[in-house]
């Protein structure tokens, strides 16, 4: 090596060397800074700790959509909520015409009532049956019950509309002697209005608004047909393992001489109250009717169901029923009704 370029390394070196020792704090150094951030930095480079590198993003990672960033804030802000998955208050926008759990659907093997109803009628002239019927007190109930959502909102106002299905049939399959008939189907397609809210109250929160048209009808013929249309109103308020409903309604005027039951609204009622309480797999929920009038036209019912886990989905269920209306053709006689089996979804 020449002269000249060992010159030259040793002047690189002691380049090097004099811009690490510049570079390279003392001790004194480090306890002389104020900010105990740079303090803590100054210590590890003293004894050779390397700073962390400042994090950067993936170039390669995907970007979540703002959409599914919306959908997964709104679920977390869900978590405690019953009535925000269940109708979509939220913000949530979930495939149109998906089928959706609606009212609770069961099965009641065993079905008892301490009055049957042998002899159904109803104010309409040719509306009562000729002959008793021939009836059990004791048969088997079940309920299906489906909803599905049509629009997110309407005209650009946070207005969704809903249609629903729920049909419920008492069988009187211990009848043998009468070749176990259908006793009572009621259908129920309904066309709903949705507004979702979200106003704190006194120890309760107002989740949304509704407003639907009711069609409810047992497809019989004369003596035995039954039916009504309804206007219904109502609210639903939450807080923790609380839902609360109220409804109110008004029925279509129809022509006397297609009224099957000028009366009905004086003994099912003109209004409804639900509550439910839900804890783990348990559910406890009671609803009351009545008909707002006083005297011999204050009438109503209030039914009973507690559900509780069986195994998986499968949940048995205990109902018990007293006042009027338990189904169409049973409109106005009051009974008592008590009916055990299983249930595989409750109210959504």
């Amino acid at each position: 090596m020449s002269s000249r370029v060992r010159r030259s390394v040793l002047l690189l070196v002691s380049c090097l060397l004099s811009a690490f020792a510049q570079a390279q704090p003392s001790a004194a150094d480090c306890v002389a800074m104020a900010d105990p951030a740079a303090r803590l930095a100054c210590y590890d480079r003293l004894h050779g700790r390397a700073e962390p590198m400042p994090a950067t993003a993936d170039p390669m990672a995907p970007v979540a959509p703002a959409a599914a960033s919306h959908a997964v804030a709104a679920a977390a802000a869900d978590d405690d909520s019953k009535l925000g998955p269940r109708w979509d208050l939220d913000g949530q926008r979930p495939p149109l015409f998906a089928p959706r759990a609606y009212k609770p659907v069961y099965l009641l093997p065993g079905t008892w009532t301490d009055r049957v109803n042998r002899d159904p009628a109803s104010p309409s002239p040719q509306h009562g049956v000729d002959t008793p019927l021939v009836l059990k007190s004791v048969e088997a109930k079940y309920q299906i019950s489906l909803k599905t959502k049509f629009a997110h909102s309407l005209a650009g106002m946070p207005l969704s509309l809903w249609g629903g299905y729920t049909q419920s049939s008492r069988w009187q399959v211990y009848n043998g002697a009468d070749s176990r008939p259908f006793r009572e189907t009621n259908y129920e397609p309904e066309l709903m209005l949705v507004a979702p809210l979200d106003l704190d109250l006194p120890g309760w929160k107002l989740r949304m608004a509704s407003l639907s048209l009711n069609h409810q009808s047992n497809g019989r013929a004369l003596p035995l047909s039954r039916s009504w249309n309804r206007l219904i109103g109502g609210v639903a308020l939450e807080r923790d393992d609380w839902v609360a409903e109220l409804r109110a309604w008004k029925r279509i005027t129809e022509a006397p001489e297609d009224d099957d039951n000028p009366d009905i609204s004086d003994h099912v009622g003109r209004i409804e109250l639900r509550m439910a309480r839900y804890w783990g797999e348990h559910a406890l929920s009671l609803q009351l009717r009545h008909s707002m009038r006083s005297g011999s036209r204050s009438r109503g019912s209030a039914q009973v169901d507690y559900v509780f886990p069986l195994a998986g989905a499968l949940h048995g269920q205990l109902q018990l029923f007293s006042g009027y209306g338990e189904s169409l053709i049973d409109y106005n006689l009051r009974q008592t009704k008590a009916g055990l089996g299983i249930t595989i979804a409750g109210w959504r």
